[in-house]
């Protein structure tokens, strides 16, 4: 589960994948293409070749949860394609997940207070 405040660790693997695959497939496509850790919680997002659906890859201590989603009228906004992989903040994978513009979100950097008032 995603909590607030929780680092997390978002990347987009930008070309698409084949949506046949499953989580095990996705899985040795995090480890041999991506050359990461799919089992040390990072979130991979996953898109297809048309751009309205994508696969969500994370490891929760204790499985593998995958998550797909399609979009029924319009297109996930994505990346450009290319190799390797884009990070992405927690907010802008919310607004992906939406199916929102999540180049259009950025995060704020607060001043932590001086004195509790």
């Amino acid at each position: 589960m995603i909590a607030a405040g929780q680092r997390l660790s978002v990347l987009i693997g930008a070309p698409p994948v084949d949506f046949r695959c499953g989580h095990q497939a996705l899985a040795m496509m995090v480890q041999t293409e991506l050359k990461l850790d799919p089992y040390s919680g990072v979130t991979v997002v996953f898109r297809s070749k048309r751009g309205d659906r994508l696969k969500i890859l994370v490891w929760d201590a204790a499985g593998m949860v995958l998550i797909y989603k399609v979009l029924e009228d319009f297109s996930f906004v994505w990346p450009k394609v290319q190799d390797g992989v884009i990070r992405i903040s927690k907010a802008q994978a919310e607004a992906l997940f939406e199916g929102l513009d999540w180049r259009r979100t950025f995060a704020r950097r607060v001043q932590a207070p001086t004195a509790a008032g």
